[in-house]
């Protein structure tokens, strides 16, 4: 068996995948800075510490530790793998040590990392003179251990949906809690971005506010993977403006292998290149095969099917074999989930293909190797999933392979960008009206409000009044009162649209079973009549789905095929809030109406990727308002260009595809952050990939000589109600459009592909030049005479 050096090496002598290596650097090791147990450290907590071997912290954790005992709150900001988890675990247990009415509530976004920490705080409470009682409490927990847990925990391990719709609304049974309460420890800070960080920033108002009512006031604890902006996120989350930041990390840092891979090109003309997940699977081959325990991340839920299943099939064709590769992700039920995460800790599974959901720190053994398929999205998210090999100080590798999309191609042709460039912002808005008005109704359902109290920063006089003619609060005297039999948190989702999550239902024998569990958005593209489900890499087709029910009805089958849903969306403005009058154009931000329609899907075979066909889908359209950026080109450009209609528009669509993945680049967030659109500014047409897509009351996009024609380009947020992105889209749009301009302009292929403008049909160059020629034009008369 060969070691992760030699396996690195092989990879760079090999024929194949060397010629794909953009780029290979190492990261050298660093030793470790330690400090002594600061002063209020308990002396049991000390010698437990010790009897595991923690001799002395290291030095953030000692500086942690310090501040959170003196009543300090500090948000921690170091690498994975640092040892975060005892920044705060030392000072929480100690001040529970020495008062036992002290409570302590443990946040982390997922019920995974909670159950991870329960374990830790359990086998570390063991050593001590007084256990300290700790329990998780979320959708899981069963009813008659509730009241034991709001009774006898010190330590409640929960997430922040819990606390929205468990604890806060019924907080006179957690009175005991939290007037002792002391401590809130917020994990994985940096998962709080957007939309969902804006819901849990209002949610925390909720919990101080409650917390108050019962007579405490804790000490916020936080802890970060690497951010621009830390403090300031800590800040806007929690509305403390005395947060410490802790950032000079004392953890060792193990020998890191770093290599960047581009797919060769499979066609020159049409610029396309082999499959990422293909690439994957030859390059996590060579560690599995040398007994190199290995995970690979990718960036959907299918793309971990499909690898997955290669993976499996390249181990072997046995059952033991087979069992050395799982996949994991959300959706899975939580007991499959957790022996996988045994399994991993245990050495018993020597792979790994999973989305996002193992990129944050749960417990999950000594991985040795990384393969990221597909920029994850971000700096921070990048240097995450590598650091999920090397954990225990090890020599490790870390691969990213890059995709077709421009912002994948601009990472993997430019390196420095993920080495050397600084990590992203982390951005919230918890003044979003809807956002806003939704956690004040939540918060009045709680406690009633007094006349000019303010909840974040302003007063909410305005607010109250909207509800009171909404009829759901009241006024009497200097106070509101909720007036509503409804029980308001259950309508509120923190992290998506609609709160119901769709069942997946086995009925292919037996007693039919719930498999596996879909969240409302990525219903209609994953769970659709025709489609192919898989769990665990084992396909299942989608015989019904029972929209009203939340229920898809599914059967086990060989496949050699998976499907591939085909969505378009259609933006209808709603109200202007910038104008800028540019060459040609009219640049705009402000509130929009989106309908998202899923009309079919492709079915895709394993291996080759040939399209093999396609099916029709009819389900109901997904309806928002949100924010948006949009361009509105004026029909004089078309005709000083000569372009035929279909030929333009074929142009602005392209340069809808290039911008939405530039714009998550320059404004610092996920491409699924974004949607694209094109379409008329009224929403009587919209166009995907060159083609009309009709939409009440209207068809097909008018000739340019109409006077209805209005072709505009829209990236909207795919959110409720925007996070803020739209206005940095805006304020940032004449530099987009100059990257896009440079992009096109150098991209080496002949009429568009994925790197560029999108993918173009196969076949022969089309006389007009294709998608990338009109693209060029009308980026070079909107640039150059700007």
């Amino acid at each position: 068996m060969r070691d992760v050096e030699q396996v690195v090496e092989s990879l760079l002598r090999s024929r194949n995948l060397g010629s794909c290596v953009t780029h290979h650097c190492v990261v050298e090791p660093t030793e470790a800075a330690h400090a002594e147990f600061t002063a209020g450290a308990h002396p049991a907590l000390v010698e437990a510490l010790k009897s595991r071997g923690i001799q002395r912290p290291y030095t953030h954790q000692s500086e942690a530790a310090a501040l959170a005992l003196a009543g300090r709150p500090f948000v921690a900001v170091t690498p994975t793998a640092s040892g975060k988890t005892l920044c705060y675990n030392l000072p929480v247990l100690s001040a529970l040590l020495s008062d036992p009415t002290a409570r302590a509530l443990y946040l982390f976004p997922t019920k995974a990392l909670a159950q991870d920490q329960l374990a830790e705080l359990q086998t570390l409470s063991a050593l001590l003179p007084r256990p300290i009682p700790a329990y998780t409490y979320d959708g899981d927990t069963p009813q008659d251990v509730r009241r034991r847990v709001r009774e006898e925990a010190q330590v409640v391990l929960t997430n922040p949906d819990m606390l929205h719709q468990g604890i806060l609304p019924h907080h006179p049974r957690w009175a005991r809690f939290l007037g002792g309460l002391r401590y809130i420890v917020v994990d994985e800070m940096h998962v709080y971005r957007g939309i969902f960080g804006s819901h849990v920033a209002n949610v925390f108002r909720r919990l101080s506010r409650i917390a108050a009512f019962h007579g405490s006031e804790p000490v916020f604890l936080l802890c970060s993977a690497t951010l621009a902006n830390p403090r300031d996120l800590a800040h806007r989350l929690t509305g403390r403006d005395d947060i410490v930041e802790v950032t000079a990390s004392g953890a060792p840092r193990g020998r890191k292998h770093l290599l960047f891979l581009n797919p060769p090109i499979l066609d020159s003309a049409l610029g396309v290149r082999g499959s990422p997940v293909t690439l994957a699977r030859k390059v996590a081959r060579r560690f599995l095969r040398e007994g190199i325990q290995t995970i690979a991340f990718t960036r959907s839920r299918l793309q971990v099917e499909v690898l997955a299943r290669y993976l499996k099939d390249a181990m072997g064709k046995n059952p033991e074999a087979q069992g050395l590769v799982r996949g994991y992700r959300g959706g899975y039920l939580p007991n499959l989930r957790r022996e996988i995460e045994a399994g991993l800790r245990a050495g018993e599974i020597r792979g790994v293909v999973s989305t996002t959901a193992l990129e944050l720190g749960i417990d999950i053994g000594q991985l040795e190797a990384s393969v990221l398929v597909g920029y994850p999205g971000s700096v921070a998210s990048t240097w995450q999933q590598a650091g999920r090999a090397g954990r225990r100080r090890s020599t490790s590798a870390a691969v990213l392979i890059a995709s077709s999309l421009p912002l994948d191609q601009y990472v993997v042709t430019h390196p420095e960008e993920i080495l050397d460039r600084a990590p992203e912002l982390g951005l919230i808005d918890p003044e979003n009206l809807s956002v806003l008005v939704s956690h004040v109704r939540c918060a009045a359902f709680e406690l009633p409000f007094q006349e000019g109290e303010s909840f974040g920063a302003e007063p909410l006089d305005e607010v109250l009044a909207y509800l009171a003619e909404k009829g759901v609060v009241r006024r009497a005297g200097d106070r509101w009162h909720w007036i509503e039999d409804a029980y308001p948190a259950e309508h509120v989702a923190l992290r998506t649209a609609d709160p119901d999550n769709f069942a997946v239902v086995d009925v292919t024998e037996g007693p039919a079973r719930v498999i596996a569990e879909v969240d409302f958005d990525s219903a209609p593209t994953t769970i659709h009549p025709g489609a192919i489900y898989m769990v665990e890499s084992a396909p299942y087709h989608v015989d019904r789905l029972d929209w009203d029910a939340r229920k898809a009805y599914v059967r086990s089958l060989k496949a050699e095929h998976y499907t591939q849903a085909i969505t378009y969306s259609k933006v209808t403005i709603l109200e202007a809030f910038a104008t800028q009058e540019i060459p040609w154009a009219r640049a705009e931000w402000g509130e929009v109406h989106v309908v998202t329609h899923v009309p079919g899907y492709k079915k895709i075979r394993f291996y080759t990727l040939e399209n093999i066909g396609y099916g029709e889908v009819n389900l109901p359209d997904q309806e928002m308002h949100t924010t948006a950026a949009w361009w509105t080109f004026g029909p004089e450009l078309q005709v000083d260009l000569g372009l035929p209609t279909p030929a333009f528009l074929e142009g602005l669509s392209g340069i809808a595809y290039l911008l939405h993945h530039l714009a998550a680049l320059r404004c610092l967030c996920d491409p699924g952050d974004l949607g694209e659109a094109v379409g008329d500014r009224e929403g009587r047409w919209s166009v995907a990939t060159g083609r009309a897509l009709p939409g009440p009351p209207g068809g097909a996009p008018p000739d340019s000589s109409s006077e209805v024609f209005s072709p505009t380009l829209f990236l909207y947020e795919r959110y409720p109600g925007g996070s803020g992105l739209a206005e940095g889209i805006h304020l940032r749009g004449a530099a987009l459009l100059a990257d896009a301009l440079s992009l096109v302009a150098g991209c080496p292929c002949a009429a568009g592909c994925p790197s560029c403008v999108g993918p173009v049909p196969s076949g022969s160059v089309p006389p007009s030049g294709g998608p990338k020629a009109s693209a060029l034009r009308i980026l070079s008369a909107v640039v150059s005479a700007a």
